[in-house]
């Protein structure tokens, strides 16, 4: 079994899986030792039965975001996060009907709403739902609520402890499933592990980070208003990283400060002594790239990510199929592959609004002198003399380029997520195994 694990990322993903469920439901299967009380009723105990479960899938919300390598390395950090999105939503789904049952089946327990009288038990439901409710809002809302992201990451945490510690108190106060000293402790652990990967995020990594800083060695413009951000260990190696992965990035500040952008590797994995980050100026951090002299300190959390060549070496060859920005690990892909003299073939499909727009143009037609590479370029608004693709990546252009036996590449995009899902849609209509595309979405928070 060990063996299978090791050498299969589906079987190491569908343990992870199992392993979630598992722990989802240990509480209930925790209460079935024991016989729950006597003349209840189906629907208290179905009730009771959706409280744990919510709790239960609160607390390991903490784990999900605790960037955990071997965890992400099974699915990429986008797909755990969007995971971590659904997954809260059906917690407070389930949070929230578990009191609704029960002023329904009993409805003198609507008086635990009546927060000055009510006993400290029921105090701590109301406070956890409520601070759920806040968690909830200012995550789905956040942007038209104009609540910048550093601020919004920290009241999520605070409020994300707040609602598994107070709903935890709450489930002790109770007492009828939990009376059983061996009961609590489990609870109690359970709430200790949660605490302690806020801990370990906010304070413990941070710390390691300060002992491996990073140096700017260059900003350097690039086509389409991305610049170029390379930086050089300081004082260590740096770290390896597959071709396509992405690293979070603090710059000009501590770590501790908990300000840090997500950016993918523009350059080769195989030189961990530069590590170069593909930044498109659009917004307050990311126009303020340029201004950041040689010799700024930065720190680097990394590498993340599953959308890399690296993981499908049986490969017979790789589509990558970029959008703007989106180029940014599909050049580390590229410029990697030249690196190790890999004589497989790669076709590049690159779309953007104009020819100017294209970032890496130069560099990405000198990788035709080392690389199997086939180019084309789409663009929206061409030049008059234009003979090549027009208008956006669809099911009739990637006909015309991509092979004929459509499984025996692997298929990467990088684009907005309105190209994305058109582009996987259309290689869905022409054929191609789902287990061979891959996408990576720009934006994590």
């Amino acid at each position: 079994m060990q063996s299978l694990l090791r050498h299969s990322p589906i079987a190491v993903a569908l343990a992870w899986i199992i392993a979630f469920l598992f722990f989802t439901v240990l509480p209930l299967l925790v209460l079935l030792i024991y016989p729950p009380p006597a003349g209840r009723g189906f629907w208290i105990e179905f009730s009771v039965a959706l409280g744990f479960i919510g709790l239960a899938l609160m607390a390991l919300q903490f784990a999900l975001t605790a960037r955990v390598n071997r965890i992400e390395a099974s699915y990429g950090i986008d797909i755990i996060l969007q995971f971590h999105r659904y997954t809260s939503f059906v917690a407070f789904v389930v949070v929230l009907v578990h009191p609704l049952i029960l002023f329904w089946v009993q409805p003198d327990t609507i008086q635990l709403l009546n927060f000055p009288t009510a006993p400290w038990r029921a105090r701590m439901a109301v406070l956890a739902t409520l601070a759920f409710i806040a968690l909830i809002v200012t995550t789905i809302w956040r942007k038209p609520l104009k609540i910048p992201y550093e601020p919004w990451r920290l009241s999520h945490s605070i409020l994300a402890v707040l609602a598994v510690g107070l709903g935890l108190g709450h489930a002790l106060g109770v007492g009828n499933y939990l009376g059983l000293f061996w009961k609590a402790v489990l609870w109690a652990a359970i709430a200790l592990v949660a605490l302690w990967l806020i801990v370990y995020i906010r304070l413990v990594k941070p710390w390691l980070m300060t002992k491996k800083p990073y140096l700017v060695e260059e900003v350097k413009p690039e086509r389409g208003n991305v610049w170029t951000l390379a930086l050089r260990p300081f004082g260590h190696e740096g770290f390896s990283f597959q071709p396509g992965q992405f690293a979070w990035i603090t710059l000009n500040i501590t770590p501790f400060s908990m300000r840090e952008h997500p950016f993918s590797m523009s350059s080769s994995g195989e030189r961990p002594e530069r590590l170069e980050f593909g930044i498109k100026a659009v917004g307050d951090f990311t126009s303020r790239i340029r201004d950041y002299p040689p010799g700024t300190k930065a720190y680097l959390d990394g590498p993340y990510g599953a959308f890399t060549s690296d993981r499908y070496e049986d490969s017979a060859g790789f589509v990558l199929i970029a959008g703007g920005i989106g180029i940014t690990p599909i050049m580390s892909i590229l410029v990697t592959a030249a690196e190790r003299g890999d004589d497989r073939p790669y076709t590049l499909i690159y779309a953007n609004k104009t020819w100017d727009d294209i970032t890496y143009r130069e560099a990405i037609e000198d990788l035709k002198e080392r690389l199997d590479l086939a180019i084309v370029h789409v663009l929206r608004q061409p030049p008059e003399d234009w003979e090549g693709e027009t208008g956006y990546v669809d099911k009739d252009l990637l006909a015309r380029y991509i092979p004929a036996r459509r499984g025996t590449r692997h298929y990467f995009i990088c684009a907005v997520p309105k190209m994305m899902d058109e582009v996987e849609r259309a290689l869905h209509e022409l054929n191609v195994p789902v287990t061979n595309v891959h996408l990576e979405h720009y934006n994590l928070a």
